[in-house]
């Protein structure tokens, strides 16, 4: 079999559009809606998941044969507790202050149900090769909301992308206001609704 079958594809592609962990099977909202406030933030989020998700994956497909089915919940969760500690000292010896705008949402990363649904669902009944896939495609779909959302919140919200002014400052001299609401977690949900609902008429489109 070739590196990137058509079930390897499947496992890669299926994620990012088709079934999106967050537009379409409305996962991981908690942390879209917490750390999108910045782009920088979300890119950060976004590299960890997919460190997290793409390896915890692969190790849990090597060891599925040797997991007791009693304990396979809690072998799967030291398996990404370790990763995400591990991401989490990473963070903090290099970008520590990301670090600490961060703050618990990193450590979160183990009770999200993207990461546990694709160990229990998809690394616990297929391969390494697939089960990285898997992860590297859910955490790319992850991603892909997260950083839509912060590219929003941050532009209406502080006329910034990525921490550099974009709306001219004769804009704000001509009565231009920035939109305080996108800051605030009403913001995120009204962002993440509108993204929901496009990608979703899409996805029926494209059906059709």
């Amino acid at each position: 079999m070739g590196f990137l079958n058509k079930k390897s594809k499947a496992a890669l592609n299926d994620p990012l559009m088709n079934n999106n962990p967050i537009t379409l099977q409305v996962l991981g909202i908690c942390s879209a809606l917490a750390v999108t406030v910045k782009l920088d933030t979300a890119v950060v989020m976004t590299v960890a998941v997919i460190a997290v998700l793409s390896i915890s994956n692969t190790v849990i497909a090597l060891l599925r044969n040797l997991i007791p089915s009693k304990v396979r919940i809690i072998v799967q969760l030291s398996v990404i507790a370790s990763l995400v500690g591990l991401t989490d000292q990473v963070l903090q010896a290099y970008m520590y202050e990301m670090s600490k705008q961060m703050t618990v949402f990193v450590s979160l990363i183990v009770t999200n149900c993207i990461v546990m649904g694709r160990a229990e669902a998809f690394a616990m009944q297929n391969g390494p090769w697939r089960s990285f896939l898997d992860g590297l495609g859910n955490a790319l779909g992850y991603g892909m909301i997260l950083i839509g959302v912060a590219f929003f919140r941050e532009l209406l919200g502080f006329g910034s992308i990525y921490g550099f002014q974009v709306i001219p400052d004769t804009f704000y001299t001509a009565g231009y206001e920035n939109m305080g609401l996108m800051v605030l977690s009403p913001g995120a949900f009204i962002i993440l609704g509108l993204i929901v609902w496009a990608h979703r008429i899409a996805a029926k489109i494209e059906e059709d």
